[in-house]
This record gives C-alpha cells, sequence and structure tokens, in this order.
C-alpha cells in the first residue's frame, strides 16, 4: 500500500471517529499527580487502574495521570515499583483533582515490585515496541567502574545492541546509531558520551527514568528513522533540603534538591571524573603533566504560578578533556530548555516550550612555536507547541507544530602563521506539524493512527557544488545569506491496531513512516567523538524508512510473568555509505564521498520477565538481520549492515536476600559485527593503498561476558536522614577478551596483520551511594 493511500485512509478513520465520539462526552475527568510520600518526588510510570472495570492508565513523566469516567463509584488501585499498593475509593460525580502519595517500600519481602509499567499494560496498551525503564530499575544494574548508566542499561533489552565494547553508542533493530533521536528534558543530545563512550551524559541521582520507542515514535516525535529515547531528570517537589551522592573508583557525584518558597523547587546535580588525581603519582613526567577527565552539571528550577500554569528552566553543560606533551582534545554538549504547561480547561492542556542544544569538539596539537587548532560542532534551537485534549475514555487527541533552525560546523583550523582554513557553514530549518489520534471502538479493539508533515529548508549563506555521474564537480552556485534554496516536505503516517484477548493475552500490530534529514558521518564504531554531522541537501536524499510490525503479548500468573514475541521488517531508502578510501574529515566535497541505495532489516524479539517475588529479571533473544545495496558499494552487490548482529542474548536476575543484601547477575551474548578486511595493497607515486575484501564480508569474534553486582544496605530500617549503601561490581567476570578495536599493519614483503585492542578484561569496581 503507496503512502498516499494511508493518508487517505487515515483521514477517513479520523472523521468517522469525529461522529462515533459524539456518544461519549457525558463523562467526568479525575486528574492529579502521584508522589512519593516522604520526598514529594513524582513518580512516573506509576499504574492505576478502576478496580471492578478494564479502564486504567499509567502517569506521565512527570508523575501526572488522567482518567475519564462515567459519573458513579468507584477504587482507584495505585501500584508502583518499590512503593505500597494503595487503594482510593471516590465518588466521581464532578471532574475532579486527586493528588496521590505512596509510601516507599513494602510489607513483605516475597511481593517486591521491579516493574516500572502498569501490571499487565504491556497486554492492555495500543502501543508496541516500547521499554521504560525507572531510575530504581536502573539502579540495581551491574555496573561499570562504579557508575549506573541509562545507555548501558538499554541495550540489555530485546532489538537494541551496543555499538562497541563499553561504549555508550547503541543500535536499535539494524540501524545506525545516527538514526536514534535522544533527547534530555525533551531537548536533543548529539553526543551522549562521556570518556570516549564508556560513560554517557545522563547523571543517575537527576534522572527519573526513561521511555525507549523502537521504530514507532509518537508523531509529536520527528526527525530519525529507528528509535526515540526520552530521558527526564526529576520533576519532585521536595518537603524540605535533601540531597543524594556517590563516590566510585574513577568518579564522584552529588545533587542537591529543595524548595523556594510554596511554588518554587530547585535542583542542582554534578560529577567529575579524578582519574587524572592518579597521574602524579606515576614516575613518568609525561603521564605526570597529562589530563584525562570529564564533568557535568544539571540545573533545573521549577515554579508553580496556578493549578493551570507551570514553568520548567533546565539545563545541562558537561565537558571531557584529554591533554598530554603534544597536544590536547575536548568536545561537550550544553542544553537548555524553558518549557510551560498550561491548562485551558479539563479538556485542552499544552506544553509549549523553547529549547537549544550544542555539541562542539576541539583539537589542538603542535611542536614549539607551530600550533594547530581545530574547532567544529553543531547547535540547534528549537520551539515546540504540544497540546492532548481528551474528549473521554474512547478517545484522545494530541496535535502541535514544531520548528529547528540547525547551524552546523564542519571545521574550522587555524595555524601558527599561516592562513584559517574554513570549511563552509551550513543552516537549514526543520518544520514538523502533526495530528495524531488515540481511539477505544469496543472493549476489546483500540486504534491509533496520525499524520506528520515534515519539512526541511536548505538555507544560504553557501555554495551548492553540481556533480556529475561520476562525483565530479561539474558546476557550482553561490547563496545569499537567509536564502531558501532546496525545500523537501514529507508526509509520515503511523498506525497500531491493538486486540485483547483478554485482560492477559493480546495481539498489536504496527505500521510507521518516517523521515531523517540529519545525519552522521562516523569516523569509527568505537565510540569516537570525531563524527560529522550533516544535512539533507539537493546532493544528498533525506532517508526514510518503513516499519512493519506485529506481536502476541502474554502474562502468567496474576501479571508476575510477562511474555511477549514481536516481529518487525523494516525498508529503507536513501540510506548512506561511503565511497572507497573516503576522507570523512576537513573533506570540503564529502557529498561527492556519500553513495546512496537501499536496505532491509528484519527480525523476531522474544521477551520472558519476571516481575515480582524474591527472585526477579528477565531473558531477552533477538534473532535478525540487516542489509544495505547500494549500487556504487560492493560492486552493487548486498551486503551486511555495520551492526548486523544475528543473535543477541540477554539474562539478568536479581535475588533479594534480605534487605540489607541484593545480589544480580546479567549475562549478554552477540554475534560479533560485520567488518571488511585489508586483502593486500597498491602503490600509486610511491604511496601505497588498502585494497579490502568485499564490504563487511567476515565478523569480528562473537561478544559475551558476565557482570556480578552486590548491593549492602548496612542499616534499611534506619529512621535516620543519612541513608547509605554499597555496591561491589565486576564487569567481564570470566575476563572474556572481547576486541575494542581492530588495526591493521603490512611490511612492504607481508601480508595484512591485524591486531585486536581488548580494554575491559575483568574490572572490580566499589561506589558508596548515599542519601540525607
Amino acid at each position: 500500500m503507496s503512502v498516499n493511500k494511508i493518508i487517505t485512509s487515515l483521514t477517513l478513520l479520523f472523521c468517522s471517529q469525529i461522529i462515533f465520539g459524539q456518544n461519549f462526552l457525558q463523562e467526568v475527568e479525575i486528574k492529579g499527580v502521584i508522589t512519593d510520600h516522604q520526598t514529594g518526588e513524582r513518580l512516573p510510570g506509576a499504574y492505576l487502574f478502576i478496580k471492578g472495570t478494564s479502564t486504567g492508565t499509567v502517569s506521565d513523566n512527570k508523575g501526572q495521570y488522567v482518567l475519564h469516567l462515567n459519573k458513579g463509584n468507584y477504587i482507584i488501585n495505585i501500584s508502583f515499583m518499590g512503593y505500597q499498593t494503595n487503594e482510593i475509593p471516590f465518588n466521581a460525580d464532578v471532574s475532579q483533582t486527586i493528588n496521590i502519595q505512596l509510601e516507599s517500600g513494602t510489607h513483605e519481602l516475597d511481593e517486591v515490585i521491579i516493574s516500572s509499567r502498569a501490571k499487565n499494560e504491556n497486554v492492555t496498551s495500543v502501543n508496541m515496541g516500547i521499554e521504560r525503564m525507572s531510575i530504581k530499575e536502573i539502579q540495581r544494574l551491574p555496573v561499570l567502574m562504579g557508575e549506573v548508566d541509562v545507555l548501558k542499561a538499554i541495550q540489555l533489552l530485546p532489538g537494541v545492541q551496543a555499538t562497541a565494547e563499553g561504549g555508550s553508542g547503541f543500535s536499535v533493530r539494524g540501524g545506525t546509531p545516527d538514526q536514534n533521536l535522544i533527547l534530555l528534558d525533551n531537548t536533543t543530545v548529539y553526543n551522549a558520551s562521556h570518556l570516549l563512550g564508556f560513560f554517557s551524559v545522563f547523571n543517575n541521582d537527576v534522572v527519573s527514568g526513561l521511555e525507549l520507542y523502537k521504530g514507532d515514535l509518537p508523531l509529536k516525535y520527528g526527525g530519525r528513522l529507528s528509535s526515540l529515547l526520552n530521558v527526564d531528570t526529576k520533576s519532585n517537589t521536595p518537603e524540605h533540603f535533601q540531597g543524594t551522592g556517590g563516590i566510585g573508583i574513577v568518579s564522584g557525584r552529588l545533587m542537591l534538591e529543595g524548595k523556594a518558597g510554596e511554588r518554587t523547587s530547585w535542583m542542582v546535580g554534578g560529577r567529575r571524573s579524578f582519574v587524572d588525581l592518579f597521574f602524579g603519582l606515576s614516575p613518568e613526567e609525561a603521564i605526570q603533566n597529562a589530563f584525562l577527565y570529564f564533568y557535568d552539571l544539571n540545573v533545573k528550577i521549577s515554579h508553580k504560578f496556578s493549578a493551570k500554569d507551570h514553568l520548567e528552566v533546565n539545563s545541562y553543560y558537561g565537558k571531557d578533556l584529554f591533554g598530554a606533551e603534544m597536544g590536547q582534545f575536548s568536545y561537550g554538549n550544553a542544553t537548555a530548555s524553558l518549557l510551560w504547561k498550561h491548562s485551558f480547561s479539563e479538556k485542552l492542556f499544552s506544553n509549549i516550550s523553547l529549547a537549544m542544544s550544542n555539541y562542539n569538539y576541539n583539537v589542538g596539537a603542535g611542536i614549539d612555536e607551530m600550533q594547530v587548532n581545530w574547532d567544529a560542532g553543531i547547535t540547534d534551537m528549537a520551539f515546540k507547541a504540544d497540546f492532548n485534549q481528551p474528549v473521554n475514555n474512547r478517545w484522545n487527541l494530541n496535535y502541535g507544530i514544531s520548528s529547528i533552525l540547525h547551524r552546523l560546523n564542519p571545521g574550522d583550523i587555524s595555524m601558527t602563521g599561516l592562513a584559517d582554513y574554513r570549511l563552509q557553514k551550513v543552516e537549514a530549518l526543520e518544520h514538523g506539524v502533526y495530528l495524531s489520534n488515540e481511539q477505544k471502538l469496543t472493549e476489546n479493539f483500540s486504534l491509533k493512527y496520525g499524520l506528520r508533515w515534515s519539512v526541511f529548508q536548505n538555507l544560504g549563506e553557501t555554495m551548492l557544488y553540481h556533480y556529475d555521474d561520476n562525483y565530479e564537480i561539474a558546476d557550482s552556485t553561490r547563496y545569499k545569506a537567509g536564502k531558501i534554496y532546496h525545500t523537501y516536505t514529507h508526509f509520515e503516517p503511523r498506525i497500531g491496531a491493538l486486540f485483547l484477548i483478554n485482560n492477559r493475552s493480546s495481539v498489536k500490530a504496527n505500521y510507521a513512516h518516517n523521515v531523517q534529514f540529519m545525519q552522521l558521518a562516523e569516523n569509527s564504531s568505537s565510540g569516537s567523538p570525531l563524527n560529522i554531522w550533516f544535512a539533507a541537501s539537493p546532493n544528498i536524499k533525506p532517508q526514510t524508512v518503513d516499519i512493519f510490525s506485529a506481536g502476541y503479548f502474554r502474562n502468567f500468573l496474576n501479571d508476575r510473568y510477562e511474555t511477549s514475541v514481536e516481529v518487525y521488517y523494516k525498508e529503507l531508502k536513501n540510506v548512506i555509505d561511503f565511497a572507497e578510501h573516503a576522507d570523512l574529515l576537513l573533506n570540503e566535497h564529502l557529498e561527492g564521498d556519500i553513495r546512496t541505495g537501499t536496505g532491509k532489516a528484519y527480525g523476531i524479539e522474544l521477551s520472558v520477565k519476571k516481575n515480582t517475588g524474591k527472585l526477579t529479571g528477565f531473558l531477552n533473544y533477538t534473532l535478525s538481520r540487516s542489509e544495505r545495496t547500494i549500487p556504487e558499494v560492493n560492486e552493487g552487490k548486498t551486503y551486511l549492515a555495520p551492526y548486523d548482529k544475528t543473535h543477541a542474548v540477554n539474562i539478568t536476575v536479581n535475588y533479594e536476600l534480605s534487605k540489607k543484601l541484593n545480589v544480580l547477575a546479567t549475562w549478554v551474548f552477540a554475534t560479533g559485527t560485520p567488518t571488511t578486511y585489508p586483502a593486500g595493497r597498491f602503490e600509486i607515486a610511491g604511496e601505497y593503498f588498502p585494497i579490502y575484501s568485499g564490504r563487511n564480508e567476515y565478523r569480528k569474534p562473537d561478544y559475551h561476558r558476565l557482570d556480578l553486582s552486590v548491593n549492602i544496605v548496612p542499616n534499611p530500617n534506619s529512621k535516620k536522614r543519612w541513608k547509605s549503601e554499597w555496591n561491589f561490581s565486576v564487569y567481564n567476570a570470566y575476563g572474556r577478551k572481547n576486541p575494542w578495536l581492530i588495526s591493521y599493519s603490512q611490511t612492504e614483503t607481508s601480508t595484512p596483520t591485524a591486531t585486536m585492542t581488548y580494554i575491559f578484561r575483568f574490572i572490580p569496581s566499589i561506589t558508596y551511594n548515599f542519601k540525607f
């Protein structure tokens, strides 16, 4: 079915819902916020359901919920991981606000809940391909060098794979890292790594949880093909000044929060690594003078003007710095956002935001008087207005607009005594308008569907080069500053369906069409920050994907066990790769080295999860394949995509021995990623160039490791404000040699030789965590 036919069908479906929905307008709205009774922290992902009915919902990432009910008397049941279940009777004669506080802890150890989702949300929700984790779930996982990490946690989910050993980059269902939209408080993060990918930019003390959408993105988001990772910082209003923190083997962190009056709350969280502090102990002078560290800072201020108006200011700043005698290198992110939440009425809400995101890196090197400095980066300025209109408990509308100004700097080089070298900067506008609808047609059948219209405009000042069939420059055209010299428009329809067999099992199906205008030229798969973002242009068409997925979901034993089977198929157009021997850094004519073609990816994901009891955990298995076919690459033959992994297994087991002690083990296995080996070399004018085998014809060794962790809480029943715990972890417990980097060398007479670099053989860590 063509995209135009899908759009027509969605339009007719929406019009029929307008007529159908009029029969359900005589209802009342119950809304509120779910918080921790002691700290006031908002609890996203709490499950609410009306006893004796099939009506329920989940609190959003701000801890808020909305229910629409017919008038009558009800009992609402509320549950959340690590908290006591609460039941509240109420009379729904008029629309009203019911704020709910939950007590931390459980009455009995064998009823500990580790899931942050609704008890049967995986079955009853029309959404599929979505994963949610609270920070408490993430904190239970084994850590690398003492740091709990959001991005390493999602790499344990079905369909998600790490792109490098120990790194924070990830691939979703065979996609590339740049096909993932990563948001921190709804602001884009272009490089989510610290220390070349060994840590992420997300400080677990300030994070409340995460949502990962695998292909079926909510329509208010666009611009990526594979996934959306939405990470939110805490939005609680604490009753008093409090803080949390920790000290590990390579870094320390501290988060403070409190109130400023009755309507204003604030939070500040910071981290710094201190590996460089040990350099002074080295007998080598070069190491003594070197430095290697990262730091970051999160700041949040919230103010409630009235019951209808709420303002949030969020900011993040982080930096990595490396230095030695010959030079230094740094990179970092900066984000800031202003969010205004307004309630027009009980049936209409809005979120309006302004945001800025910047990523840049700098390389400096030199000897004596000769110094070279290289700067590059990308900056976004964004506006967004989202509206939610819950008409009734069967019909929910969402619509809105967005606009982004992209400014890309591919590279500026300054050299002592020489003229500066500057690649031409790029500017572009990206706009979006969307309308989505979710409706419950019967007690057993639900639909969600909608349409996004995306517009991408290239702006001058620029010199546009025109290439012939051999990718040689044939002509050029100069455009003045501010001139829109090219426009892409694209419709993105998405539709999903749910058939509820009963409250414990369901079948779902989904279709999504996504487009991506911003793309990445990767210099390596090992987490290098020296990657170049570039925009669609007359020479580079935007990438698109059609995603088809279906699944069967089944819970057992009163939702203690969750199981699912999902299958997916993706067809991609205008996917990119690069010509042999392409130079990606400081290439003024990068477009001439880009080759485009088609791709496909398909697979099956199996998941089993145990949510309650002393023994909890999950088992995820993915069988998949991802391919590319590009006429000018690999002689036009189909080849494996860079992050194709045939088999992937993730097993996590958590055992609560007592309130003081729990142990956890995680085992991961994945087929080695494809790679291209040099088969020889050739000489031109005395310079040697490698001859490569077929593109991605070989594979790296299979990857597997075992991680172990023990959490000890010395005084779990203490009434004192100061509370603490110890974490002891081992990364790669049996010392598997998983290559981080494979390099090749060859003398004038020898054949090419591969050298594997291993960096994480066996790494123990100790972390002391505290809160007050």
